[in-house]
């Protein structure tokens, strides 16, 4: 039997901690047979292309863990990051970067951020470290950027100086969104490092304007851009010699990427993107492939009826390696490849914001096999990412929001 983890939390208070008793009860790999999600989809009519593509069986593992509260108060926390000596970083989306220490000490604001757009859906967004950041102190971020005539995404560096009071010196946007929109929607922004090179997804900014955009490949709405960490274009990405696209373009036909992670085996990037009504997707990112959005889509529109024409297959675009329909509302996703807890080993977790869940996928190869939902109806997720010490780490979207971990059950 499942006990509400939220309502039941434990709090580190100077290293104490209740266990609530959850986790899942049947035997590891136990599946039902019927799956998680039993609501009617909102795009009726509707089928997947092939068997397993949505509504994966309910599937179980053996896990007991303990919720632990690393840290509350926070803002609509977006992107926490691991520091070289068990710190970590925090966004807010009002635009404060903090720094966390291992007993929840909570630091001020970081000086030297450029300033954001916080409005709808903008802010400062996700953070990560540069691969040589023992050497270089380099950190990276994505805000939405203010602007005359609107706002956009854009990626600054800077290098991360400690202290007694920690700041962010020799700041520099990187990359900027192009073209300028006035929208508070759909500004993507997770970041990836990989061989040296950074993934930045994008969004189409939700406007009709930016959605027509996003097969556009002289735009950068809806669209995952790969830089070097300098912000220069790397020469073998798809599009670099094409006249009539941005130098910068990897994969394009995305509604609004807020979920990407690299997968430990193959080291390609899976993303996962917010559908309409219904039609949230993960995908496996092939360098230079079309993954449909307007064109395809398997949702609706929020007010009803079809998007475009209402297809969910063309030629010469992708289909999704899986979706949700009702919509989940996806953002943060992490492959858990640590050996804390082994049941979990080789699962992708995938954080719910309208849904209120975390998401727990069983893999075989590329494909989807099940599905388990933990922290049921109680938060907004909006980022998942495993911790250097095996834990996996969630920030609640809220006001107040959370820094969570999931530990084993003593």
């Amino acid at each position: 039997m499942r006990v509400p983890l939220l309502a039941t939390l434990c709090v580190i208070v100077l290293g104490g901690c209740k266990d609530p008793g959850n986790g899942a009860s049947a035997p590891d790999g136990q599946g039902t047979g019927e799956p998680v999600e039993s609501r009617p989809p909102n795009a009726s009519g509707q089928t997947p292309a092939f068997p397993g593509q949505t509504r994966a069986p309910r599937v179980t593992v053996d896990v007991n863990f303990t919720v632990r509260t690393i840290v509350g108060g926070l803002e609509h926390p977006w992107s926490v990051a691991f520091l070289p000596d068990g710190r970590m970083l925090v966004t807010e989306r009002p635009g404060r970067l903090r720094i966390v220490d291992e007993d929840g000490t909570l630091s001020a604001a970081l000086a030297g951020l450029p300033a954001v757009d916080a409005r709808g859906q903008g802010g400062l967004l996700d953070i990560t470290l540069d691969p040589d950041f023992k050497d270089n102190a380099w950190i990276y971020w994505s805000y939405a950027e203010p602007r005359d005539g609107g706002n956009g995404t854009a990626v600054a560096r800077g290098r991360l100086v400690g202290g007694d009071q920690p700041r962010v010196d020799d700041v520099e946007v990187l990359w900027r969104m192009t073209p300028t929109l006035d929208s508070t929607l759909h500004f993507g922004g997770r970041l990836i490092f990989s061989n040296n090179t950074l993934f930045i997804t994008t969004g189409e900014r939700s406007i009709l304007a930016g959605r027509r955009q996003a097969q556009d490949l002289n735009s950068a709405l809806g669209k995952i851009v790969r830089i070097r960490a300098d912000g220069s274009v790397p020469a073998d990405n798809p599009r670099v010699d094409d006249a009539g696209a941005l130098p910068e373009l990897w994969s394009w036909g995305h509604r609004n990427i807020q979920g990407a992670a690299l997968h430990p085996e193959t080291g390609q990037l899976w993303i996962v993107d917010h559908g309409p009504k219904g039609g949230d997707e993960i995908n496996a990112i092939t360098k230079g492939k079309d993954y449909g959005w307007p064109t395809i889509t398997y949702g609706e529109e929020y007010t009803g009826g079809p998007v475009g024409e209402g297809i969910t297959a063309q030629p010469g675009m992708e289909q999704p390696l899986y979706y949700w329909d009702p919509s989940i509302a996806p953002s943060g996703m992490a492959f858990y490849d640590a050996d804390l807890f082994p049941a979990w080993k080789g699962s992708l977790f995938v954080g719910a914001l309208a849904g209120k869940h975390l998401a727990r996928l069983t893999l075989d190869g590329s494909m989807i096999v099940g599905e388990e939902r933990l922290l049921a109806d109680q938060a907004r997720i909006r980022d998942v990412k495993v911790g250097p010490d095996g834990a996996l780490y969630i920030l609640t979207d809220e006001d107040p929001g959370e820094l969570l971990a999931l530990v084993p059950a003593p």
